[in-house]
């Protein structure tokens, strides 16, 4: 038994490393990007720069716009006239405008879709990967990228990398990347403000639970019968 149990952690703990490893792009160095599916202005934000930078190539198919409304607390009107570039109704979902045939003629392969990808990678790795792009005139598109070597992704956010500060460029890449999170388990968002409410209950419940063990604990600690000291 004891053999059989050392064999099991070993075997997960060997799987952990390897996950990580590769989590990591291969020991590369990830910034934390400190998220917060909670800020909900940072969730508008991100969802905005997601539409604007990377939808136009990157489908969320597992999501539907409504749902981003009313998580987000956006008006569905402004939904379809800001965020919905390729859609005409609001309960329809998040997918790329780009056809499969010119992805693979223009990029090599189609484009993934990153519905779970924060799920998959991490946030660590999608925010230090948004932010790893360098100059490289061997590529297509002039630009590699640290996390993932000959990635054939452009840096669509190069712009706003020269007009912003560092400071404002890294919290437009933490916000797409909250938003990435958030798309990834958008039920986290209920579960996060149920477990609050259960959490309050328990603690309720365990004041009132001691009071009743004092009231019973009276009759073991003195007897039925027993007068009080």
């Amino acid at each position: 038994m004891k053999t059989l149990l050392n064999t099991t952690l070993s075997a997960v703990a060997a799987m952990v490393i390897s996950f990580n490893a590769a989590a990591s792009g291969a020991g590369v160095h990830l910034d934390h990007a400190n998220t917060d599916i909670t800020d909900e202005a940072s969730l508008q934000r991100g969802a905005q720069s997601f539409m604007n930078y990377c939808s136009g190539c990157h489908s969320i198919e597992l999501m539907r716009y409504n749902r981003i409304a009313k998580d987000l607390n956006i008006d569905e009107a402004d939904m379809a006239k800001n965020l919905m570039f390729n859609a005409e109704k609001t309960g329809s979902t998040i997918f790329s405008s780009m056809p499969d045939k010119g992805a693979k003629e223009w990029f090599g392969t189609t484009p993934p879709d990153l519905s779970l990808t924060a799920r998959a990678r991490g946030t660590d790795w999608i925010y230090t990967y948004l932010k790893g792009f360098y100059a490289d005139d061997t590529r297509p598109y002039g630009v590699n990228n640290h996390v993932l070597e000959n990635a054939s992704m452009p840096d669509v956010l190069w712009q706003s990398k020269q007009d912003k500060s560092e400071q404002d460029f890294n919290q437009e890449v933490r916000d797409i990347t909250n938003f990435l999170d958030y798309v990834s388990e958008p039920v986290k968002l209920i579960r996060y403000e149920i477990g609050v409410k259960v959490l309050g209950f328990l603690f309720i419940l365990f004041i009132l639970s001691y009071l009743l063990k004092k009231e019973y604990w009276k009759d073991v600690k003195y007897g039925k019968w027993r007068a009080k000291d």
